[in-house]
């Protein structure tokens, strides 16, 4: 197993999906237009809902490629893991629209696995990773994601826990 490597892609992970949280709570509603830009799916539901903005995923594409070189990775390194957490994130906000569930609204490993399966398969040949690496990173991620959602709603970080 590459210990060392998926330490480094999982701090990755954790800024591209914990920046724009913390940009939302700096923020606030500044810069937050929906990337969907309002749009209806054919099924009448939003296609990503207003909690997915443009602010979100520039936010975390430039977070996550400036910290990439902070940890020894290639800032293309970096964009890629921002940019297929992004898309994770946002086909699981799709996924949750179809389903009927409310934007924000708690989905246990729809809301964790696509935005850690997509960048660490997105790595795989880049860090030679294997099966059990991408596994490995998407059960660290999802607990770690699980267990500090509360830390952050503590902090005030996170309108709710996950």
């Amino acid at each position: 197993m590459h210990l060392m490597t998926l330490a480094q892609l999982l701090i990755l992970l954790s800024l591209a999906n914990g920046s724009p949280v913390i940009a939302k709570r700096i923020l606030g509603e500044t810069y937050a237009m929906p990337i969907d830009g309002g749009t209806r799916f054919v099924d009448g539901r939003p296609l990503f809902g207003p909690s997915k903005t443009i602010r979100g995923v520039l936010v975390s594409l430039l977070v996550t490629t400036l910290g990439a070189p902070l940890i020894g990775l290639q800032f293309k390194i970096g964009l890629l893991v921002a940019a297929t957490s992004m898309a994770g994130d946002l086909l699981s906000s799709f996924l949750k629209r179809r389903f009927g569930l409310a934007p924000s609204s708690k989905a246990t490993g729809l809301d964790q696995i696509p935005e850690a399966l997509f960048p660490l398969l997105a790595c795989r040949s880049a860090f030679s990773l294997t099966a059990i690496d991408v596994v490995a990173g998407c059960a660290i991620f999802f607990v770690s994601e699980v267990l500090l959602s509360h830390l952050f709603f503590r902090l005030r970080l996170r309108d709710r826990p996950y």
